[in-house]
């Protein structure tokens, strides 16, 4: 098993995914430079959190470009794993690997701090280890993380049980006053029709360490280790 880490230009976020699947999973990973285009050693790949490019565009709008990203596309369409976090997330949407678009935030700032998640949906690859009683803290950081789509794709998204994970209070309730960036239904997290392709906002490898506040991201990448010994088996 071997997991890879994506790196553009203005990444932050990578040294953090390479740390959660190395340290917390005890994976080997290696980190892809974005003129990489191999990724036949790889079962999974991880889009991390950043300013792609500056995000001087658009968040994402220019790192769909990159060599890596039409690698990473047929990479998903063959069944393996790929996991956005946050700018990874944008760049996922702008590159139509997941459906919508992720706008500035509703009150125009920058957002960083811990928020609380309801897991939607526990029978994908990502979330099977994650316990779907439990109200998640994980932080968020970001300037772009109102999620938007049209009204058939929302309802496609809603039938086809792609919504992962949403915005909610402590008690697990989804309200707007638990909404931190004004998304659509509080959507936090989708994954593709074939869910092994998830986005998400917040920052699970900012949430694996007591220390940090948080563990509770620990699991979303044990479940996609525990998948991918499955398939191999």
């Amino acid at each position: 098993m071997k997991f890879g880490v994506v790196v553009f230009p203005g990444s932050n976020c990578d040294h953090d995914a390479y740390h959660a699947v190395s340290k917390h999973v005890g994976q080997p990973v290696d980190f892809i430079w974005h003129k990489e285009t191999d990724l036949s050693g790889y079962d999974a790949v991880i889009v991390p959190g950043g300013f792609s490019y500056g995000d001087y565009l658009r968040a994402g709008a220019l790192a769909r470009f990159s060599p890596v990203m039409g690698s990473i596309r047929k990479f998903a369409e063959e069944g393996k794993f790929v996991f956005g976090i946050c700018n990874g997330f944008q760049i996922l949407c702008e590159a139509g690997l997941l459906p919508g678009a992720l706008r500035r935030n509703a009150d125009l700032h920058f957002i960083c701090r811990h928020v609380n998640l309801r897991l939607e949906n526990s029978s994908t690859p990502f979330t099977t280890e994650v316990d779907e009683n439990k109200v998640l803290s994980i932080p968020i950081a970001h300037a772009e993380g109102n999620y938007t789509c049209d009204d058939a794709t929302y309802d496609e998204l809603e039938e086809n049980g792609q919504i992962v994970f949403r915005y909610c209070d402590e008690q697990g309730e989804v309200t707007e006053e638990a909404n931190p960036n004004g998304s659509r239904s509080n959507i936090a997290g989708i994954c593709n029709q074939n869910r092994n392709v998830l986005g998400m906002m917040p920052h699970p490898e900012r949430a694996c360490e007591q220390l940090l506040g948080s563990y509770d991201g620990r699991d979303i990448f044990r479940s996609l280790t525990h998948s991918i010994q499955q398939l191999a088996a």
